[in-house]
């Protein structure tokens, strides 16, 4: 629609068009231009969210309300499938450390001892820190006594201060598109018929 031609009274609520890159309000409020910026910093931070949201949906939550545009949820994988994916741990579980990191790659975390950001994990002996993907203040720490899990913990990034000692921890994927392996593995048999 184009802007009306005649001016309104500066106290007429602001309308807003929305185009490809841009936000333009009509010239009958105050005509004004802002350039969106297609920044990754964004990008980030509305991933986070999301993330952080289906978390909050799956965990039970009621009192989440979700308001978002087709564009937001379009193409987001099955609500099933994510769920599954989930990496449920407790402190007494027979779990070994290598099928822990096993299933924190599948549900698309990356190792990286050095530099820990969201969707991250390091590994210290018989201790693994992950930085959840929807971010928080703390990372998990799950500490390995043999094939069992013997303490899991939140813990402060920069000191290693233990926060809270958890009863138990579910760690949701790091991106809304996981895959389950069996799904690949049929993916690809259907691909070479």
């Amino acid at each position: 629609l184009p802007p009306p031609t005649a001016p309104s009274p500066p106290w007429a609520p602001a309308a807003i068009w929305i185009s490809n890159n841009e936000k333009t309000a009509p010239s009958r409020v105050r005509f004004l231009k802002i350039q969106i910026e297609k920044d990754l910093a964004i990008n980030e931070e509305i991933d986070k969210m999301r993330l952080h949201t289906t978390m909050s949906l799956l965990s039970g939550r009621r009192d989440v309300v979700v308001v978002a545009s087709v564009s937001c949820i379009y193409g987001l994988g099955s609500p099933d499938e994510y769920q599954d994916m989930i990496v449920s741990l407790r402190p007494g579980m027979i779990k070994d450390r290598e099928q822990v990191l096993r299933e924190l790659v599948a549900i698309q975390y990356n190792r990286n001892d050095m530099d820990m950001g969201r969707g991250t994990f390091r590994v210290r002996g018989d201790v693994v820190e992950v930085y959840p993907a929807q971010g928080g203040d703390y990372l998990i720490r799950i500490e390995f006594f043999g094939d069992e899990i013997d303490r899991i913990a939140e813990v402060e990034p920069m000191t290693g201060k233990i926060h809270a000692v958890l009863n138990h921890v579910a760690i949701f994927p790091a991106s809304h598109y996981v895959v389950s392996m069996d799904k690949i593995k049929t993916a690809c048999d259907n691909i070479e018929k």
